[in-house]
C-alpha cells in the first residue's frame, strides 16, 4: 500500500488541525493503520492507532483526549483530527499500515509509511 499524508502546517498553541492520509493499492480496508511522529533529535514516537473496521483505537497517553483518530474505508484515508496542540506537539507526523493481525496496543509492525506532514505548533 501506498501512504499520503498532508494537512499539517503552521498552528498557535491551543488550535487544531486534521492530517489526512491517503492509501492507494492493495485494499485499504485490510490494514490496521497508525500516525506516528517525530521530533527532531527523538525517536519516532506511536500516536494513535485505528482497527481495519474502524470500531477500535489506541493512543498513547501523550494525546490522549485531545486527539483523535479514525478512518473511511470508502475513501481510502485515515484522519487525526488533533485539538488543544502544544509545543510538544511539534513534529514530522507519519501514517503507517501493517496487515499483521496482533493486538492493537502492539505499536511495533508498521511497514508502510507515508512520507510524513510537518505540524508546527507556536506559542
Amino acid at each position: 500500500v501506498q501512504l499520503q499524508a498532508s494537512g499539517g502546517g503552521l498552528v498557535q498553541v491551543g488550535g487544531s488541525l486534521r492530517l489526512s492520509c491517503a492509501a492507494s493499492g492493495r485494499s485499504f480496508s485490510t490494514y490496521e493503520m497508525a500516525w506516528f511522529r517525530q521530533a527532531p533529535g527523538k525517536e519516532r514516537e506511536f500516536i494513535a492507532a485505528v482497527s481495519r473496521s474502524g470500531g477500535i483505537t489506541y493512543y498513547a497517553d501523550s494525546v490522549k483526549g485531545r486527539f483523535t483518530i479514525s478512518r473511511d474505508n470508502l475513501k481510502n484515508t485515515v484522519y487525526l483530527q488533533m485539538n488543544s496542540l502544544t509545543p510538544e506537539d511539534t513534529a514530522v507526523y507519519y501514517c503507517g499500515a501493517r496487515m499483521a493481525i496482533v493486538a492493537i496496543t502492539i505499536t511495533l509492525g508498521y511497514n508502510s509509511w507515508g512520507q510524513g506532514t510537518q505540524v508546527t505548533v507556536s506559542s
